[in-house]
């Protein structure tokens, strides 16, 4: 019996079943993510909450940052090159409430893409342990 199973998958006739895609291919891979920074930019400069802490920010190149470091924790083939998160973030005196809002934003933007509920919980699952060093005690 096992000798028939191994022939036919070497035969290709019994196929395994699809590999589950990964995070980076649920968010719609770079375009996907590309949109979803959009969108969160966006919304996060529009946000009274959190607006003034892009004040001095330089804005094309925070979102090249944002859309690399998305990418890359959701498992994609960027590269994250900008400075770890507790320089980047040194001095904005960013507090919980900060980061509720941001994190609001983007679950925001990625519904707007068609996100569904349970794919975006798997990002922002990743995205939690970079609160420790983004926010400031």
């Amino acid at each position: 019996m096992r000798r028939i199973v191994l022939a036919l998958l070497l035969s290709g006739t019994l196929a395994a079943p699809p590999a589950r895609a990964g995070l980076f291919d649920d968010l719609g891979a770079k375009p996907g993510l590309t949109r979803i920074t959009e969108g969160l930019m966006r919304r996060a400069l529009a946000d009274p909450r959190i607006s003034a802490t892009f004040a001095d920010a330089d804005l094309p190149r925070l979102h090249l940052l944002l859309a690399a470091h998305l990418c890359q924790v959701a498992g994609g083939p960027c590269k994250y090159p900008g400075r770890r998160m507790t320089e980047a973030h040194a001095g904005l005196h960013l507090r919980p409430r900060h980061m509720n809002a941001l994190v609001e934003d983007l679950q925001d933007a990625m519904s707007d893409e068609g996100v569904p509920f349970a794919t975006q919980n798997r990002l922002l699952a990743r995205l939690v342990p970079f609160q420790q060093e983004v926010v400031q005690p």
